[in-house]
């Protein structure tokens, strides 16, 4: 804003305060002057340093607050409320979970459905990074409800779009431009994440990897300093049973090379399983012509049927995934069915095999249904469950030694790899929380084989693949990420010369002599366009008066090559550009004229955007 310019020459904070009232600013808290003062008094790095530490506390606080509020919540439906048997605890409070979070949807948050990383995507390369203030805490509450009451899906996606929610607040309130703006939603998203599994650098890898996709930056030090102070705060606050930590391990054995090679393979193939289910229950879901309301006690219901049949698929299942690396696999058995007969290793296999299987089922379910979560924690927890299902298999077969702890916690990694289509996030998640820096050779390996898998099966990742098909999210292609941040009504000339079908050619000539332009738009009585006259198909005739009564505009004007409407994105209308090889095109909407476009704005649009992307 121009006033708050005009006030960068102060040194004085108090003369800065009251001449800041004086311009009608007097709506602006305290603590916010503050930083208006310091953001005129800095420079651009120093200021974008302190609002990744501001913005890192801020995100890391509300990742904290979510994962605090899901262990109460677990505490008090395990510890404080009794039920007869325990398959009425699994029936009842995961069908309440999704019911309760789609009934505040509806009542509380005016129905937005949009959730998860698509939403961030969304909005930086459609919204440019400018995210609605209510996910600040909407994912907060919706995700705790969905999940702290058994929900199968995690907290990490929602984690993530409330820091970036926070981020993207935080700069909008200090008017920061889109680059600063976008920054500070992935440092907020980045402290959120690292956060959730103190892991600081995962965090930043999840930056990279996920939300700045297609977009240029040199500017890395929010980020640094928003994923310490996530973690920071993680490590001081959070108890240590919520937090997704792993202890016991084997040291790195070369020769256990080719266990890793087969559970990359595995991990590979059931990442795409895992997508091709979610992608079958979200078309399964939205097929449906039935309420909001009844697709989440459908919903409920499956996740409460699996919840009894399956209890490890109750809530995010860390503590599930700690026991199998900890080497306690018979007490995943504990309140299912299962119990009832005589424990053998064969059973706990098959046991092992459904949780692994129906995980995604559970996961893609709750999510789609109404439920608020992500599929970080359910890629992570089926990737546990695979690791130990293959040492199990080997095991049976008579390979006695094999690592199975390892196996564990790098099937975690190659499983995520391949879901999330982050490799590196995977990596390096598995390798803090498991303090495994020794495991990164098996997790790198593990995790490049899913990973390539996952990309040879699906270039994209089909949570993103229909999003990045309409030009509505940024990709690896520059061009396009460049292209996507033209708006049409930027670029429409709406200040057009019009001429009535019904006109002769001498109305035809005073209008030009009247304007500068090169192309007349004709319209006919109800304003309807008509078509184009060009300079160019009147000059053999534009001087010869015997004809200015005679000829009518009707048979001087032409079809325009090609029509351009509102709801076209940008690279559709290059396309057209190129297609008919013109300069101008018309716009239209509901066959009225809306102005001109050109070639020649696009390009100086795209050309100055350009200059402004590529600077550090």
């Amino acid at each position: 804003m121009s006033q708050f310019n005009r006030l960068r020459k102060y040194h004085s904070f108090f003369r800065f305060k009251k001449d800041f009232q004086q311009y009608g600013l007097k709506s602006v808290k305290s603590y916010q002057l503050v930083l208006y003062w310091l953001h005129a008094r800095m420079n651009r790095s120093q200021f974008l340093l302190l609002s990744g530490i501001l913005v890192g506390c801020t995100a890391g606080l509300a990742g904290v607050v979510l994962k605090s509020l899901v262990h109460y919540i677990h505490y008090i439906i395990t510890d404080k409320v009794h039920f007869s048997t325990q398959v009425i605890f699994y029936v009842v409070f995961p069908f309440l979970g999704i019911v309760l979070t789609t009934l505040m949807v509806i009542w509380f948050f005016k129905g937005q459905s949009r959730k998860g990383i698509p939403a961030i995507l969304h909005e930086i390369a459609q919204n440019s990074s400018f995210i609605p203030p209510v996910k600040m805490y909407s994912q907060i509450v919706q995700s705790a409800i969905t999940v702290g009451l058994g929900g199968s899906a995690g907290l990490e996606s929602p984690i993530a779009v409330t820091g970036a929610a926070l981020g993207s607040n935080y700069a909008r309130t200090y008017h920061l431009g889109y680059k600063e703006r976008t920054l500070l939603l992935a440092a907020g998203a980045t402290a959120g994440i690292a956060a959730a599994f103190n892991a600081p650098i995962a965090g930043m890898m999840f930056a990279f990897e996920i939300l700045l996709t297609g977009v240029v930056f040199s500017d890395f030090m929010p980020l640094i300093v928003a994923a310490v102070c996530g973690s920071l705060l993680s490590k001081i606050i959070l108890q240590e049973e919520a937090l997704f930590h792993f202890e016991s391990r084997v040291a790195f054995n070369y020769h256990n090379v080719p266990f890793y090679l087969v559970l990359g393979l595995l991990s590979g193939f059931y990442a795409r399983y895992y997508v091709v289910i979610s992608q079958k229950v979200e078309h399964f879901f939205h097929g449906l012509k039935w309420t909001a309301l009844q697709r989440a006690i459908l919903g409920g219901i499956v996740i409460s049927a699996l919840c009894v049949a399956m209890p490890p698929l109750f809530g995010e299942g860390y503590t599930s995934v700690k026991s199998l690396a900890s080497g306690n696999g018979e007490t995943i058995l504990q309140n299912s069915f299962f119990r009832y007969l005589p424990i053998q290793s064969w059973m706990i296999v098959v046991f092992t095999g459904c949780v692994c299987l129906l995980k995604a089922l559970a996961a893609s379910v709750t999510i789609q249904s109404g439920g608020n979560g992500g599929n970080f924690a359910p890629s992570l927890f089926a990737g546990g469950f695979l690791g130990f299902f293959f040492a199990m298999v080997c095991q049976q077969m008579g390979i006695t030694d094999i690592p199975v702890t390892n196996l564990v916690i790098v099937g975690m990694g190659g499983v995520m790899a391949g879901v999330m289509y982050a490799p590196l996030t995977a990596i390096f998640l598995i390798a803090e929380s498991s303090s495994g820096y020794d495991l990164f050779i098996p997790l790198m390996i593990v995790s490049t084989i899913s990973y390539l898998m996952a990309k040879w099966f699906s270039p994209l990742s089909p949570e993103l693949k229909q999003l990045a098909k309409e030009g509505k999210i940024f990709t690896r292609a520059h061009d396009n990420n460049i292209l996507l941040l033209l708006k049409m009504d930027d670029l429409i000339e709406k200040d057009v010369q019009q001429i009535n079908i019904g006109a002769t050619l001498r109305e035809l000539i005073e209008l030009i002599k009247e304007g500068n332009r090169n192309i007349i738009a004709v319209v006919n009585d109800q304003n309807r366009f008509e078509g184009i006259i060009t300079l160019d198909d009147i000059r053999p005739i534009m001087f010869n008066p015997e004809l200015y009564d005679r000829v009518l505009v009707k048979k001087l004007m032409k079809a325009p090559p090609a029509e351009v409407y509102l709801k076209d994105n940008i690279n559709l209308v290059i396309k057209k550009f190129d297609e008919v090889q013109a300069w101008n095109l018309p716009v239209v909407q509901d066959k009225q004229l809306v102005g001109f476009i050109s070639k020649s704005s696009i390009l100086n649009k795209y050309r100055s955007l350009l200059q402004e992307y590529s600077e550090g």
